[in-house]
């Protein structure tokens, strides 16, 4: 599809996720969403890095900005970039496993993303952004998507392995990540490889890829 099409058909397309109400009228795999949709996705014909996490919590959710919260700060660090930066859409495009908060389970802590969201619109969104060179996962949903039989048993084994999906001849590279939630604290002081060898390799592809 030339970028003649693919520009009408990306903002055609961002407004009906936009308008999406599935998981509170028409839920297919579980209950309907306990707060009114607010879909939170950034689909972009320009930018050359996506970031493919999970589903947005309760601060996004009110706001409206994907990684509003001390998730995201931990992240631009990971990136080596600022607010101004990480919001340009022509250098990132957001594309979470939901695009809605789903909730809260029984013990407090958030729900995994709907499955609504990737079968109605992930290879829809994909499709059309084919300029994409990397794709940033984070965490195990994420990671199941992209990676499919090639993601590890854990998501340590993954991580682990990054270079395997990062270093290819040809398509997009896939850098699997851990979340970059305050709950990681544990697994990153277990884990110094993956400040000491991934995150400069990851901020010299990012500062390549958005000059």
């Amino acid at each position: 599809m030339s970028l003649t099409n693919v520009l009408p058909a990306l903002e055609a397309l961002s407004f009906e996720i936009k308008a999406c109400r599935i998981c509170r009228d028409a839920p297919r795999f579980g209950p309907p969403l306990p707060n009114e949709p607010n879909p939170v996705c950034v689909v972009s014909s320009t930018a050359r890095i996506v970031i493919c996490g999970q589903a947005p919590g309760i601060r996004v959710h009110n706001t409206g900005l994907a990684f509003n919260d001390p998730s995201g700060d931990r992240l631009r660090d990971w990136l080596g970039v600022d607010r101004e930066t990480f919001y340009d859409p022509d250098k990132f495009a957001i594309v979470p496993m939901g695009f809605c908060f789903p909730g809260y389970d029984a013990h407090g802590s958030d729900l995994p993303p709907r499955r609504e969201c990737r079968e109605t619109w992930h290879d829809r969104v994909f499709q059309l952004m084919p300029q994409i060179e990397l794709i940033l996962t984070i965490g195990q949903y994420a990671q199941a998507y992209h990676l499919g039989r090639r993601r590890r048993a854990s998501m340590t084994e993954t991580v682990s392995n990054w270079r395997e999906y990062f270093e290819v001849e040809s398509g997009a590279s896939i850098l699997p990540l851990p979340h970059p939630s305050w709950r990681n604290n544990v697994w990153l002081k277990k884990n110094p490889w993956f400040a000491q060898n991934v995150l400069p390799v990851l901020r010299e592809k990012v500062r390549i890829l958005i000059s």
